[in-house]
């Protein structure tokens, strides 16, 4: 049988791996990067709402597939890493306070999408707009992760029903 620590590390060695698969398809589609992004990775993010254990495995797969996938490389890597991180950082730090699922679920739609503007500065920034573009940036890439997240609620709901998240690290 396996120790926790290994279990965990394995279980978010496949988060990590998901997360790139599901992004590279999510950029099949052109909907990966840019003002507009509607990943399906990023349904990933409700992990941490089920064991915080999961950030790990979402930030590092953020990271790689952004370290091998994106257009703006290293800047992305930091920023969509850091935005990750930030996000679901928040998510970790208060979820010990939320006692209902529901609760840590509203928390990550709402952290991610928020921190959202870390992405907007970024797309702004090196596309060499000017700052009077960041809310308009931000005006889209909010409710796009909004509605990335807000419909992957009930997807991971009944997958959970079955694979039991909190089960994968914690047993």
């Amino acid at each position: 049988m396996m120790n926790r620590k290994t279990r965990t590390l394995a279980v978010n060695a496949l988060v990590i791996a998901l997360y790139v698969v599901l992004s590279y398809v999510s950029g099949i589609f052109g909907l990966a990067a840019g003002p507009i992004q509607f990943r399906l990775s990023e349904s990933l993010n409700h992990l941490v709402a089920f064991d915080r254990k999961y950030i790990v495995g979402v930030t590092l797969g953020v990271v790689l597939y952004n370290a091998l996938f994106s257009p703006m490389g290293w800047v992305d890597v930091v920023f969509g890493g850091g935005q990750t991180l930030l996000g679901l950082g928040l998510v970790y730090w208060l979820t010990p306070k939320l006692t209902k699922l529901w609760q840590r679920l509203a928390l990550v739609t709402a952290s991610m999408s928020l921190t959202m503007i870390i992405i907007a500065w970024e797309i702004v920034w090196t596309g060499h707009m000017g700052l009077d573009k960041l809310l308009p940036m931000f005006a889209t890439l909010l409710p796009s992760e909004l509605v990335m997240l807000v419909i992957a609620v009930p997807v991971m709901l009944a997958i959970d029903r079955v694979v039991h998240f909190a089960q994968r690290v914690a047993a």
